[in-house]
C-alpha cells in the first residue's frame, strides 16, 4: 500500500478531481497519515512488529518498550537462550514477594504493567548485555506518497481510504456533510471492529465455535 493510491481514491470519493483542488496533495497526504495513526490506536495489533535484539536495562526489573511503541504485545525469549513465560506481577508478588531483590540472571518471566502499556517487568533483573526477542505495536511513521506503508497489509487500503475521507469531509466548511462524514467514520471503525471479531475464526482451534458444538 502506498498513500498516493489513497489520495487518488479519496479525490474521487469527495469529488475533488479537477483543478483547482479544494485540497492539495500534501493536505490529503497528511490526512492519510493521520488515518494510519487513528487506525493504530484502534487496532494496535495491525502494526505488530518483532524486535529480535531488544537491549534490556541492566540490573532493572522494569523495562521500557522501544521509543516508537504504542504498546507491548509479547516477550518471546532471551536471545540465544530460553523462552520467557508471561505471568502477572500480582501472582509473582503473592508467590515470591522478594522477587525484585534477586540477583541479575537470564529472564524467566515477564509481566505487563497494568497502567502503562509501554512498560513491562522481567524476572529476574537483567544481567549486563542481555537482549530479548519481543513483539510490540509500532507507531506508524509519517509517509510520503510513494513509500510502502510498513506492517499494514494491502487488504486494509479501503479502511485507510474511508478514514481519510472522514477527516477531509469533517473539516470542509463549504462542502461538509455531517452525515457523509459520519458514514465514512462508521465504515472504517466498523471494518476494524469486524476484523478483530473474525480473529476468533482464524486464531483459535475451535474457529469460534462453542466447545460442545465442535
Amino acid at each position: 500500500m502506498i498513500l498516493n493510491d489513497v489520495v487518488t481514491e479519496v479525490r474521487r470519493l469527495i469529488q475533488d478531481e479537477t483543478a483547482t483542488y479544494r485540497y492539495s496533495d500534501a493536505v490529503l497526504l497528511s490526512f492519510a497519515n493521520q488515518a494510519l495513526k487513528r487506525i493504530a490506536v484502534l487496532r494496535p495489533d495491525l502494526f505488530a512488529d518483532t524486535k529480535s535484539d531488544y537491549a534490556c536495562t541492566q540490573d532493572a526489573v522494569i523495562q521500557s518498550a522501544p521509543t516508537d511503541s504504542l504498546r507491548m504485545i509479547e516477550v518471546y525469549q532471551v536471545v540465544g537462550g530460553d523462552g520467557v513465560i508471561e505471568t502477572t506481577r500480582e501472582a509473582l508478588d503473592q508467590a515470591y514477594p522478594t522477587w525484585m531483590n534477586d540477583a541479575a540472571a537470564a529472564t524467566q518471566n515477564w509481566m505487563r504493567h497494568p497502567r502503562n502499556p509501554n512498560k513491562f517487568f522481567i524476572y529476574p533483573k537483567a544481567p549486563a548485555g542481555q537482549e530479548l526477542v519481543i513483539e510490540y505495536a509500532k507507531t506508524p511513521t509519517t509517509y510520503d506518497g510513494t513509500t510502502t506503508v510498513a506492517l499494514l497489509g494491502d487488504a486494509y487500503l479501503p479502511v485507510v481510504i474511508d478514514a481519510t475521507v472522514f477527516l477531509a469531509e469533517s473539516i470542509d466548511n463549504e462542502h461538509v456533510s455531517s452525515q457523509r462524514a459520519e458514514l465514512f467514520q462508521k465504515s472504517f471503525t466498523q471494518a476494524l471492529g469486524v476484523g478483530i471479531q473474525q480473529r476468533a475464526l482464524t486464531d483459535t482451534e475451535t474457529s469460534g465455535e462453542q466447545e460442545e458444538v465442535v
